[in-house]
């Protein structure tokens, strides 16, 4: 995979894959547990910027409270600088497409140079 991401301008990732998939992992924070810790978030994009040269790295963050219902946010990291949502309570009625949407509107905002508006509030993204 790390050969791969050589050629990757934006990441999106989540908490668990940037350990899985990387071994990058966000110290202080505990998914299961609902603890969030932003600066650690902060620090694997980071890394992740660090080791590979991506200009973006999007996070989304999740605290469970339950099997089905979730407090879901999203980080940005560009230039060295972190952008944080809002945090939202989601009741999940389906698991499957929520980091999708996420990573479309995301695509989405990119292609269409609304960089500023990202930056500014991440919640066009998670209206999606």
């Amino acid at each position: 995979m790390g050969e791969l991401c050589k050629y990757v301008d934006v990441c999106i990732s989540n908490e668990e894959d940037a350990n899985d998939v990387f071994g990058i992992k966000s110290e202080g924070t505990e998914v299961t547990a609902g603890e969030l810790n932003k600066a650690g978030y902060k620090e694997v994009a980071q890394k992740l910027t660090d080791r590979f040269g991506f200009k973006k790295v999007a996070i989304t963050l999740r605290t469970s409270i339950s099997a089905n219902d979730n407090k879901w946010a999203a980080m940005l990291y560009e230039n060295g600088e972190s952008y944080f949502s809002k945090e939202y309570l989601m009741h999940i009625v389906d698991r499957v497409g929520g980091g999708d949407s996420f990573g479309g509107g995301l695509i989405y905002a990119c292609l269409n140079d609304y960089a500023h508006r990202i930056r500014s509030s991440l919640q066009l993204l998670q209206a999606v």
